[in-house]
């Protein structure tokens, strides 16, 4: 198998157990992967303190198993990765495998940040956080996503472009999700 055929497959569930038990590099390549965007094993390992070599592997195995992909480069030596971006339709085994690791991430990031937010400079040591119940439709609901995702989109490009980010800017986590509540039996009958 080439490095070509490492990044063609998509995710299936016994990739991501095999590609994620509780590994130490592997899982801090994918946060910095979710919070900078793309990286080469050389960045990755002057951020994460590891030897290019090793990050170098990683990257590929967490390739291997459909996690991560190689970014559009211009040539050169340098292989920049990027999480997987994933084409199917929402609801796929793949699309549901994808979503259930990037919630895992998230969550484990929750619970560092609480963990750890008194290690945070003072003004970064409170967190913005609310919850709500609102009665939708479907549409309605796609509708919600689309302006939650229309009154972020000024800010995306900052991942990419470090220059257009306003002095004091760090990486934010913004998780927003929206389902519906299901009765107590569950998924019988109607949401309440």
């Amino acid at each position: 198998m080439t490095d070509d055929d490492l990044t063609a497959r998509p995710v299936r569930a016994r990739d991501v157990g095999a590609a994620l038990p509780e590994h130490e590099v592997r899982r801090a390549l994918l946060d910095l992967l979710a919070e900078v965007g793309t990286v080469t094993a050389t960045d990755a390992a002057a951020r994460l303190g590891y030897s290019s070599g090793l990050c170098s592997f990683h990257l590929r195995q967490l390739a291997r198993h459909g996690l991560i992909e190689e970014a559009p480069h211009r040539g050169g030596r340098a292989r920049p990765w990027r999480l997987t971006r994933h084409d199917s339709t929402p609801g796929t085994p793949e699309e549901e495998q994808f979503g259930n690791l990037a919630r895992g991430l998230e969550d484990e990031s929750w619970q560092r940040w609480v963990a750890q937010r008194d290690r945070a400079p003072a003004e970064w040591r409170h967190d913005e956080a609310f919850s709500a119940v609102a009665y939708l439709t479907p549409e309605e609901m796609s509708r919600v996503a689309d302006a939650v995702r229309r009154t972020l989109a000024p800010y995306q490009d900052r991942e990419q472009r470090p220059l257009a980010r306003p002095d004091g800017a760090r990486p934010v986590a913004l998780i927003t999700r929206l389902f519906p509540l299901l009765s107590d039996a569950a998924g019988e009958g109607e949401p309440e």
